[in-house]
């Protein structure tokens, strides 16, 4: 890692081109791991759910079964950094994803840093994790709300060790990503995983990133051009982010 990439967010494109079906590749993984060794996102045609933990590229199928991405698959949205934490905090007992987020609002509060990014790392034991992932869609101008309600599955772990990583967008990002934060989950074992939308949570250890800058790279071409990013639903865009089946 260079010491020039501490503290920055590099993303792929924005969550308002993926939400208006923008889902082509903008780099591939082997490029996106040159950037960060932490993080989540998708991948081309939103084709499963992108989990990057300890410098490598995982893919959780719509079953939750997960394997190391290769390198050649397109990414069209994603969140990476270089982790390195700054705190850790240790988490009892916690209901819910509203719960967690509660208490990881309160921990960057405490720090006067809720107008910063933040990537959160937590190692635990969980009671059930409440995840969905997909299949690739191959189509254009279809918003990613329709995609994910032919593609998207929901499923369950339970009683089971991983890791949660967590990112962090302010709200007057908004757009850019989804403000507030945005949970994917992989075992212990790397062998399940997926897009959080519920999760209880025995006991854990939360380890703590603050992010002070971004480098934004945009898609290629005419294409991203025919997109009204602005027209993007901000409530389309929540109930993606919270993991809902749009019936």
């Amino acid at each position: 890692m260079d010491t020039k990439d501490a503290g920055k967010m590099f993303q792929v494109s924005t969550l308002q081109a993926l939400a208006l079906g923008y889902s082509r590749a903008v780099i591939n993984v082997a490029g996106l791991m040159r950037h960060g060794d932490i993080g989540l996102g998708t991948f081309e045609d939103v084709d499963g759910e992108m989990i990057v933990i300890d410098g490598h590229c995982y893919r959780a199928d719509e079953k939750g079964d997960v394997s190391t991405a290769d390198d050649e698959i397109g990414v069209p949205f994603s969140s990476v950094s270089f982790f390195k934490s700054c705190r850790s905090c240790e988490l009892g007992s916690i209901g819910s994803i509203e719960k967690l987020k509660e208490q990881l609002d309160l921990r960057i509060e405490e720090e006067f840093e809720l107008n910063s990014m933040h990537i959160v790392r937590i190692d635990g034991s969980f009671g059930r994790v409440c995840a969905r992932s997909e299949s690739g869609y191959k189509a254009h101008h279809v918003t990613l709300k329709d995609a994910l309600s032919k593609t998207q599955r929901d499923f369950f772990f339970d009683d089971i060790n991983g890791t949660l990583v967590c990112v962090y967008y302010p709200d007057y990002m908004d757009g850019i990503n989804a403000s507030g934060w945005h949970l994917h989950f992989i075992s212990e074992d790397r062998k399940k995983g997926g897009h959080v939308f519920d999760v209880s949570m025995k006991k854990g250890t939360a380890y703590f990133d603050t992010i002070t800058s971004i480098e934004l790279t945009l898609p290629h071409g005419p294409a991203f051009d025919t997109y009204a990013l602005k027209g993007a639903s901000k409530d389309e865009i929540k109930s993606v982010e919270q993991g809902k089946k749009n019936n």
